[in-house]
């Protein structure tokens, strides 16, 4: 017969001093399966310590760990106030918080990262993580009792491994997750940060999305557009007052040059809970707003190609707000970008624009790949970058990539016939290497799971930049 024990330490408060603090300085402390260690304050374990935690440790202040923490038991955060759990190198299975404070006065602050390996339940209490920090749940471990005034504000990554068909996430994601791979999703919520939590119309910021940015990495890119459903409390609807005409926006990862994903709809309200669903065929980060608040100039398309010795850019956009201009950047290496012109914008216009500009001669840069962007500025001197198009230069006896960029694959034409082609990435580790075919193309697909960047691929004497979007 199993006999459940509680061990609790009442430690005594003095008036006008810190919450007593249960210290482990130099011991080992092992809490067994079904064992619970209570402590009424806090827990301190120092450098050199160990807390080895099989069965619950409930404490009502802060935890602390500088020396070893391996709970594969539950960790219950139960206070009346704030507490703070500062992890250290901590290995955690379940982490319960059930803090019972007043609003404003029952949030456990987690101000490093961690990973959370079986289950994260709120019974009671905000979970807020540090802007740069992150809480983190592999896949398989569950998430639990998210709803009005009881959520995990921050950074919350949900790792899910390949599969097939719709996945709720938990966090306020659902997608068809198939042909995907693994999928890492990550939700940045309630921070009332712009572009961190909640996308920002760069033009003029009192143009503002939902307090709720969620950042989707795949390890393939979508082969078709992706159904997708975005969930949200009224907590982060950031004073948005009306979802009768919302829009999905995206982003790529670590940009903030917004664009609409899917077409304006109304969104499902019920009490307090929002959802919105669309199909996009790029993921990234993905945010809501309404259609009184668009996030960006909406630059619709933006293309670069060969025009004789010339390269001819054009771009088209959907609506502008404030829009002052365009500066037309150009690089021979992708990564060092100067101005070569400047088109006038449109101000404010709810009407689609179109607008070019010839860069002539680019055989002076001397490379096989010139890089194009557009810096759009607004009228108060904000800006933001329009994706990277390139055009292969002259003098390359018709060796060419396409398309370039690309998510995935592309193909070389003009190569040797049977010379080998290979391809290498940004720090020079061999990535892919085949031959071309009797025609002297060949058709370079990346594995699964490469990063995005500039790969350079390399044929007899000859090299071209490939960009992976």
């Amino acid at each position: 017969m199993k006999i459940a024990l509680t061990l609790a330490l009442l430690l005594p408060a003095l008036a006008g001093l810190a919450q007593p603090t249960l210290t482990n300085d130099g011991a080992t402390l092992s809490v067994g399966p079904g064992t619970m260690l209570y402590v009424a304050g806090a827990v301190q374990n120092n450098a050199g310590s160990t807390l080895l935690n099989a069965g619950t440790v409930q404490l009502t202040g802060d935890l602390t760990n500088a020396g070893t923490l391996a709970s594969a038991g539950t960790l219950l955060f139960g206070g009346a106030a704030n507490q703070v759990f500062t992890p250290g190198a901590a290995t955690v299975a379940t982490l319960v918080l059930n803090n019972t404070g007043a609003p404003g006065q029952r949030t456990l602050a987690l101000p490093a990262d961690l990973a959370v390996g079986t289950a994260l339940t709120l019974q009671s209490g905000l979970l807020r993580t540090a802007p740069a920090a992150t809480l983190t749940l592999p896949d398989g471990a569950t998430l639990s009792g998210e709803g009005p005034g009881q959520y995990v504000q921050g950074n919350l990554r949900i790792i899910r491994a390949a599969g097939s068909g719709v996945l709720d996430f938990g966090h306020g994601l659902s997608l068809d997750r198939s042909g995907l791979g693994r999928v890492t999703a990550t939700r940045t919520a309630g921070l009332l940060t712009d572009n961190l939590s909640r996308g920002v119309n760069l033009g003029n910021t009192a143009y503002q999305g939902i307090d709720r940015i969620w950042t989707v990495e795949t390890a393939a890119a979508p082969a078709a557009a992706v159904p997708v459903t975005l969930s949200w409390l009224a907590d982060d609807d950031n004073s948005l007052s009306s979802f009768a005409a919302a829009q999905a926006w995206r982003a790529d990862p670590g940009t903030s040059a917004w664009g609409k994903a899917g077409s304006p709809a109304a969104a499902t309200v019920a009490g307090s809970s929002r959802s919105f669903s669309f199909a996009t065929a790029a993921l990234g980060r993905l945010t809501i707003s309404n259609a009184a608040n668009p996030l960006p100039v909406e630059l619709a398309r933006f293309t670069a190609e060969p025009l004789g010795a010339d390269a001819l850019l054009r771009w088209a956009t959907a609506s502008e707000k404030n829009n002052d201009r365009f500066e037309v950047e150009a690089s021979a290496d992708g990564r060092t970008f100067r101005r070569i012109g400047q088109v006038p914008g449109h101000g404010s216009s709810s009407q689609p624009h179109e607008y070019q500009l010839v860069d002539p001669a680019i055989a002076r840069y001397a490379a096989s790949l010139v890089y194009y962007r557009l810096r759009q500025v607004d009228a108060d001197g904000t800006f933001a970058y329009s994706p990277v198009r390139t055009v292969a230069a002259r003098g390359l006896a018709g060796l060419a990539l396409f398309p370039n960029p690309t998510k995935q694959a592309a193909t070389l034409t003009g190569a040797e016939p049977g010379v080998a082609v290979t391809v290498f990435d940004a720090v020079g580790r061999l990535v892919l290497t085949l031959p071309a075919d009797a025609a002297g193309t060949a058709v370079l697909t990346l594995p699964n799971g490469f990063a995005t960047g500039v790969y350079v691929v390399r044929t007899g004497s000859k090299a071209l930049r490939l960009t992976v979007e």
